[in-house]
């Protein structure tokens, strides 16, 4: 049952998101790396990507419904919906395709940069995660504006 991804186990949203990309109509995907993050901001690098990911979609959209958010830079009637991915079923259709394709990111960042795990911890603040950087310090893969990275950069 599609619902928002992180109610998901990592099989479940694998299964949707084959099922989604073969049914929907469109799909785009939007990625922003970790230098548009670090110089401008999660918040402007998610728009960012999500703007994106709108001008991929063919057919265009004629109206946006999005997770909380709203995108100015994109001339469309939209709606923001707080926990749009948990009440709209396209919101939580979107964050699971984004959850896989984050995930799988994850898992080729873990080919590139060995010893830090990401393929397990997916980039989140996990306490091994944490552990690998103290031990190995940030990869390039590592947003500089990431509390932990930049405390180490800076001491």
């Amino acid at each position: 049952m599609v619902r928002d991804s992180k109610q998901l186990t990592p099989g479940g949203r694998e299964i949707l998101f084959h099922h989604i990309r073969k049914i929907a109509v469109a799909v785009g995907i939007g990625i922003a790396d970790c230098e548009v993050v670090d110089a401008r901001g999660i918040v402007v690098a998610t728009r960012l990507s999500m703007k994106m990911a709108v001008q991929q979609l063919s057919p265009a959209p004629e109206f946006l419904l999005i997770d909380y958010l709203h995108l100015p830079e994109i001339n469309l009637p939209q709606k923001g919906i707080t926990f749009g991915d948990s009440l709209c079923f396209s919101i939580a259709c979107a964050s699971i395709i984004a959850k896989v394709t984050r995930d799988r990111l994850m898992v080729e960042l873990d080919e590139v940069h060995q010893g830090y795990g990401m393929a397990r911890h997916k980039g989140y603040g996990t306490r091994q995660h944490l552990d690998c950087l103290l031990r190995l310090g940030p990869s390039p893969a590592h947003r500089r504006s990431f509390k932990p990275v930049r405390e180490m950069i800076e001491t």
